[in-house]
């Protein structure tokens, strides 16, 4: 029978004692929730069973041990209690952002608003199961959104247009195993920022920059998430690429990766799966960025075929 559910079983030492903290955040950020005080539950798939491999790495290079198990509940805990776990876990991260909206004046409205994007986009990632409190969040955004006016929701913050001059023949790096934003971001960066770009994909861990290089969708990197936008949002914002054909694509990546449904794009769920295909018919991050240039170079000719 196909297994329901991703267990994280883990002992932790108990020094250093930060490390119990650590883990405990880490699965947090994740949304996993617990079964046992040991024992950690994800829904399956190929994104969150890589989010507990990089946990079990922490535990065991923390001196612990820990292994991932694919499991169905036989007896004691059913399928539907588990699934309450999620939504109860989710229902209360909904409500305590539901509090900090209520009663925003609206002097304070436009500081908190991408502020709040963020925090409703994170929740909503690992609301795995649809908590009803995502939608009271959403319309109180609506209200907030209200009070903020619409051009200050609207308004285009951060820095100056970069110039693209100043931007060609570079090396280009981000994280290895890349996915639907990094995948777009790099197509976006070769086609109309620097056509010459050279990639490198690198394992965060052991990356030492080197001198001219360019992040894009990495920790600290010089374009990544910000304002509640995906990297590919920050990139053709940042360079003032304003062709319309490219905003349904921003549109798209947006809703796949942030999975914050903002945009409701009706091809989200094809391209998602596409995506998902790709990733797991090619390991090597070279032939997944060709594979998906090809599907974005199609998609960028629709669209500006509809636009005309």
């Amino acid at each position: 029978m196909k297994a329901r559910w991703l267990l994280l079983v883990h002992q932790i030492p108990p020094k250093p004692d930060y490390l119990r903290v650590k883990i405990w955040r880490r699965l947090q950020r994740v949304g996993a929730v617990a079964i046992k005080s040991s024992v950690y539950a994800l829904p399956p798939g190929e994104a969150r069973l890589e989010d507990l491999q990089w946990v079990m790495r922490e535990v065991v290079e923390g001196g612990g041990d820990a292994s991932i198990v694919e499991a169905r509940f036989v007896d004691g805990l059913s399928d539907d209690q588990v699934r309450e776990l999620f939504q109860g876990a989710r229902e209360a991260e909904y409500a305590e952002l539901e509090k900090e909206l209520a009663g925003v004046g609206e002097e304070d409205a436009s500081g908190l608003l991408e502020r709040a994007r963020k925090k409703l986009a994170e929740v909503a990632a690992r609301d795995f199961f649809s908590a009803p409190g995502r939608e009271r969040v959403e319309e109180a955004l609506r209200r907030l959104e209200a009070r903020a006016g619409r051009a200050a929701a609207a308004s285009p913050r951060g820095a100056p247009v970069l110039a693209l001059s100043d931007h060609r023949g570079r090396t280009w790096v981000t994280r290895t195993g890349i996915h639907v934003d990094r995948m777009a971001s790099a197509w976006l960066i070769r086609r109309f920022i620097d056509p010459r770009a050279r990639f490198r994909f690198v394992s965060p861990r052991s990356y030492r920059r080197a001198p001219g290089e360019l992040r894009f969708d990495m920790f600290d990197g010089e374009f990544s998430h910000q304002d509640g936008l995906c990297t590919f949002e920050v990139l053709a914002r940042r360079f003032g690429l304003q062709d319309p054909a490219l905003r349904p694509i921003a549109e798209l990546v947006h809703d796949i990766d942030l999975k914050d449904a903002r945009h409701g794009r009706p091809e989200a769920a094809g391209v998602e799966r596409l995506v998902a295909a790709i990733a797991i018919a090619h390991p090597e991050d070279e032939v997944r960025l060709q594979r998906a240039s090809a599907v974005l170079d199609d998609l960028y000719e629709l669209f500006r075929r509809k636009r005309s």
